[in-house]
């Protein structure tokens, strides 16, 4: 292949988007982590796999950024979720101090690479990835936005028992309780939602999208989602790895965009070989401007959160 990516954190997200960017022939993939074993048993377990899923990707585990040197994309999957007893605060300080770390091996060791952010609380670990990393804000982008809107897709598509092809969403602002669906801008086949079901009914596949990865955490018990959020992921790396400049709703740097300043809001991007090559601004209603100024709020809080912890 001749486009490498590297993957940090050979956990669950991270070792399905390891496969995922194998299987479609996007590029050779490095896998790494900390503990000692595990990316390098999942890359061989994964290299073994590839004569019957037929790629002839390269996948590769390590337990050093060296591995990682010269890559196109970076994506950030390491941290560690939300323990019982752990405040939110808490989470961000032992995130933060990990994504910091990887961002500057990241920028040493592939200063023209593209980073895709996974880790949680997602808005703000983007923040310190930027940051620490030193790059353009073109070049520092958040998952969030392609796996909320999937997320609506596929309850749109369940509810008008639909093919998922034919549904297209977009989900705005802030990842967690505070996004912003547009159901005005989600459509099947052309033609908008709220044509074809309730407002009811809407408003119930609104509140299911934003509280989607919780949904799964309480069917789980012992662990969160990560089938989707690795393919969305993917589909980022997709379209900036063929320079397919893709419309996705993703996490990006505003500077005046939407009236906002200094924050990573999700909102409709054109990813290329460039990364994010142009923010794309749309009209809004005033109740959604409303809630997207509350989503941006609780964003420019987190922010706060970590300069406290600075």
């Amino acid at each position: 292949m001749d486009k490498k990516v590297t993957v940090i954190g050979a956990g669950n997200v991270g070792a399905t988007a390891a496969q995922r960017l194998a299987e479609k022939e996007l590029c050779d993939v490095v896998l790494i982590d900390i503990v000692e074993g595990v990316p390098q048993g999942k890359s061989l377990d994964l290299t073994e796999a590839a004569p019957i899923e037929k790629h002839d990707a390269h996948v590769t585990g390590a337990n050093s950024y060296e591995a990682s040197a010269g890559s196109d994309i970076v994506i950030i999957t390491a941290g560690i979720p939300r323990k019982p007893g752990m405040s939110r605060d808490d989470l961000i300080g032992v995130n933060a101090g990990i994504v910091k770390k990887v961002s500057q091996e990241v920028a040493k060791y592939s200063p023209n690479a593209v980073i895709i952010v996974v880790s949680n609380p997602l808005d703000a670990m983007c923040h310190v990835a930027y940051e620490a990393s030193g790059f353009p804000k073109n070049r520092v982008i958040g998952m969030a936005g392609v796996l909320d809107s999937a997320r609506f897709r596929a309850f749109i598509a369940m509810e008008l028992n639909v093919s998922v092809e034919n549904t297209h969403a977009f989900v705005l602002g802030g990842h967690g309780d505070t996004m912003v669906p547009l159901p005005r801008y989600s459509t099947v086949a052309g033609i908008p939602i709220t044509e074809l079901m309730s407002k009811e009914r809407i408003d119930a596949l609104v509140k299911r999208t934003a509280s989607g990865g919780a949904e799964i955490v309480s069917l789980l018990k012992t662990g969160s989602a990560y089938y989707a959020p690795a393919s969305a992921a993917v589909e980022m790396a997709e379209s900036i790895l063929k320079d397919k400049k893709k419309i996705l709703p993703c996490a990006a740097l505003l500077q005046g965009e939407y009236g906002f300043k200094d924050l990573f809001i999700g909102v409709p991007v054109k990813l290329g070989a460039k990364g994010v090559e142009q923010i794309i601004e749309i009209k809004l209603l005033d109740e959604e401007k409303t809630a997207l100024a509350k989503s941006a709020a609780a964003v420019e809080e987190l922010k706060g959160v970590l300069k406290k912890l600075a």
